[in-house]
């Protein structure tokens, strides 16, 4: 791949806990792409969900991870977008306004860290395209997954909001798509793309984010998807963990996998589904395995 890349993984916290195969997954295809990852030494939650309580603890949250990198001297990659564009916004708030960015290194003084601003943080999804690029991806795909046609959700995070992640257009997301059509597999159309997958309102009033869940699955069920792709441990929750749970509420069946797209792309590189961590998918994926 010419030269190697390397980057400081943030796992944030979701991911260890809760959606292990994500973390596994990208593992396995990153060292095969080789992207070499850095652990990234006592990093802290990235903020986002204490943004409502006090903007200020965010920042310095956020910001004592940035510092932390800006240590080893490494750009950061996220698997989750929420992390991603929470350092993203951190990094871009602190750049542009020092009398902020003094109050923020005031805080974190105490634990011997300055934020100065000369790191980069980029979802997997970022990395693949604009670091790696398709090109090198597609030299690494031994079994392309023809025939499989796949629903792609990007989720909010990753395009949202523009003027911090600029990345991609959130009204017509292309990177999952792109990314999909190099494993083989095709990405369809369907209704809602773009909608939420409703994990952020789950623990206020879960009969709303479970309706979202249900509104999801049923659009890809219709179009005749034979999985979900999340690039998200939240979105990824809320489509696999979830699924049944909606199916009882709902009296319906949707029986639609849901996959890390670095699952995906494993396949497609050849690899074995027990070393991509698809044992622990709440919703088998027996159908897709059989004709891979």
């Amino acid at each position: 791949m010419g030269m190697s890349q390397k980057y400081l993984i943030y796992l944030g916290c979701a991911i260890p806990y809760r959606v292990s195969s994500y973390e596994i997954s990208a593992r396995k295809v990153l060292d095969k792409l080789g992207v070499e990852l850095v652990e990234m030494p006592e990093f802290n939650c990235c903020g986002l969900p204490l943004e409502p309580l006090s903007h200020e603890l965010m920042l310095t949250l956020s910001a004592r991870n940035l510092a932390i990198a800006e240590k080893v001297g490494l750009n950061i990659l996220t698997l989750c977008p929420g992390c991603a564009g929470t350092l993203k916004k951190t990094g871009k708030i602190l750049k542009e306004n020092k009398v902020l960015r003094e109050e923020i290194n005031r805080h974190l003084k105490e634990d011997g860290l300055e934020f100065k601003g000369n790191i980069e943080v980029k979802h997997i999804s970022q990395i693949l395209i604009e670091d790696v690029g398709l090109d090198n991806i597609k030299k690494t795909i031994v079994r392309p997954l023809r025939g499989l046609r796949v629903a792609g959700h990007s989720g909010c995070h990753l395009s949202r909001p523009k003027k911090y992640i600029g990345f991609e257009d959130p009204e017509n997301p292309r990177a999952l798509k792109m990314l999909i059509s190099i494993t083989g597999a095709k990405p369809i159309e369907y209704a809602g793309e773009t909608e939420c997958c409703g994990s952020t309102i789950a623990a206020i009033d879960d009969k709303i984010s479970l309706s979202l869940v249900r509104e999801k699955l049923l659009h890809v069920k219709e179009a005749g998807a034979d999985a979900l792709i999340t690039v998200c441990p939240a979105c990824h929750i809320m489509y696999d963990a979830n699924q049944l749970r909606v199916e009882k509420m709902f009296g319906e069946k949707y029986d639609i996998p849901v996959l890390h797209y670095t699952q995906l792309l494993g396949l497609a590189m050849g690899m074995q589904p027990e070393d991509l961590g698809f044992e622990e998918l709440r919703v088998k994926p027996t159908k897709i395995l059989e004709r891979v």
